[in-house]
């Protein structure tokens, strides 16, 4: 049996009963994640026993009747609550299948969770799961000095020198938040950052404050001129801290205080008692300078996968050779972009 949850209540019950998962998979970052096209949908499986729930993003594909469905950025994916012993991955994915027929969806698109078990399996047979990177993760159950001696030489020399100059604190004050936006923005712009990584200062402001997200603010204040010159969101569930977003003053990058932030919360995890500090991949992930960055901190990496499924191959096709006027679609599952019909074309066509 397939149920379609929409209310928070209905959601945050749901997500309260599973043993492991992420604030990807929460109502309130859906909700905060969302583009006026987009309608955050909680799909409950129940076959006696066994229950499974999937986070996504059900939109229409304008001006068709037709809709199709994403995951929120991040790691998201499939979560479970129970399987029961006998339980039948076939009748799970029929029944997943009908309800997309029946509502008109033509293909499905999800990040997956690196550190979730099982997400794959349940998705095999069901169109593609491709491996997109790596992420760079620490773990964090580790003794504190067998964590550090896995940094880079390098990174232990900047970290040295930050500490001695500058202080990392919890950004608790609402002019920490401020200037941490206004880094924020101010570094995204610094590297044309494309749009989607812009947001509005209310989806900052509903993070720090929801109930559904335990979000954690540090800054660094360099401790000669007092100035904030750096600042990153951390987010804590479960076992799991994830680091979310983070900017720094271009005046300051000499003295690395990201680096400086990051280290700080891994001391702090630790103490605190999660097992996982995933740091995350590079851009697009690939193994870019981002990625170069991160595995200073750790060489322990997990696959970032993702899963897409064209569920009505015809309609995908014909809504493709529309969007990209080709006469046919030789690889369903294009690595470049998926769904095929919603990329964007250069201006002029």
């Amino acid at each position: 049996m397939i149920e379609v949850i929409k209310d928070k209540k209905g959601w945050r019950e749901q997500i309260a009963m599973v043993k492991y998962s992420d604030f990807y998979h929460s109502y309130d970052y859906h909700h905060l994640s969302r583009n006026d096209d987009e309608l955050p949908i909680l799909i409950k499986y129940t076959d006696g026993l066994t229950s499974f729930l999937l986070p996504l993003m059900l939109r229409d594909i304008e001006n068709t009747d037709y809709k199709d469905v994403t995951s929120v950025y991040g790691y998201a994916g499939i979560l479970i609550l129970n399987i029961e012993e006998g339980f039948k991955k076939e009748n799970f994915q029929q029944e997943l299948n009908t309800f997309f027929y029946n509502n008109n969806v033509v293909a499905v698109f999800s990040r997956l969770h690196p550190f979730l078990d099982d997400q794959e399996t349940l998705h095999e047979g069901l169109g593609n799961i491709t491996t997109l990177g790596k992420v760079v993760y620490k773990d964090l159950s580790d003794p504190l000095d067998k964590q550090r001696a896995e940094y880079n030489r390098r990174l232990k020399t900047y970290l040295n020198k930050s500490r001695k100059l500058c202080t990392v604190i919890d950004g608790t004050a609402e002019d920490h938040l401020e200037a941490f936006i206004e880094l924020y923005i101010d570094n995204m712009k610094r590297v044309n950052a494309d749009s989607s990584y812009f947001f509005s200062n209310d989806y900052f402001y509903k993070l720090m404050s929801s109930n559904d997200i335990n979000t954690e603010l540090l800054v660094c204040i360099h401790n000669e001129t007092q100035k904030i010159i750096a600042g990153a969101f951390f987010i804590k569930t479960g076992n799991i801290v994830q680091y979310h977003l983070s900017g720094l003053s271009e005046d300051y990058f000499e003295l690395n205080p990201i680096k400086l932030i990051i280290d700080e919360m891994r001391i702090r995890s630790t103490h605190e008692g999660y097992k996982y500090f995933n740091l995350g991949g590079g851009k697009d992930s690939k193994e870019d300078s981002l990625f170069k960055f991160k595995s200073g901190f750790s060489k322990n990496f997990r696959d970032f996968k993702i899963w897409k499924y064209v569920v009505n191959e015809s309609v995908y096709r014909e809504l493709t050779k529309k969007h990209l006027g080709k006469d046919s679609v030789t690889d369903l599952y294009n690595k470049e972009f998926f769904p095929a019909y919603r990329k964007k074309l250069p201006v002029g066509n």
